[in-house]
């Protein structure tokens, strides 16, 4: 774990390379759960995070649905990439966060094994991802 001084200063410094999973249950609904920091603290949104040095993309997308919501995938499918640089971030800095996540999906076939990390509050279903999710697929 990277101390959160040097952290930090990284996050001045350079853009974080994140993974995002968009998560669907059997019934074609997307699993959002309600960031409990910044950026986005209170919004709801897919599950995902930074992504280790030493770790493949599709590790790191696993490892993130097993950390956030308790539930081990065996297949995540890369689906595109998502941009945004956020004016809020977790250590309260003046400098906004530049994250890019290579964005991939998954499918869950049973919610019984939910169990939120400290990263969330609540999780929910629902037929929309959020607004401003922005996806831009391979290929395009």
């Amino acid at each position: 774990m990277i101390p959160k001084d040097k952290y930090a200063e990284i996050m001045k410094a350079l853009p974080i390379l994140c993974v995002d999973i968009i998560i669907k249950n059997t019934s074609n609904e997307y699993l959002l759960i309600k960031r409990a920091y910044e950026p986005l603290k209170g919004v709801w949104w897919v599950a995902g995070g930074r992504v280790l040095k030493g770790e493949t993309l599709e590790q790191a997308a696993k490892r993130k649905v097993k950390e956030e919501i308790g539930v081990i995938v065996d297949v995540v499918y890369p689906v595109g990439y998502y941009e945004d640089v956020f004016e809020t971030n977790p250590f309260g800095l003046s400098t906004p966060l530049h994250s890019v996540s290579l964005v991939f999906s998954t499918i869950i076939n049973n919610d019984n094994g939910i169990l939120l990390d400290d990263q969330s509050t609540d999780w929910k279903y629902s037929k929309e991802l959020p607004l401003k999710f922005k996806i831009k697929s391979f290929g395009s």
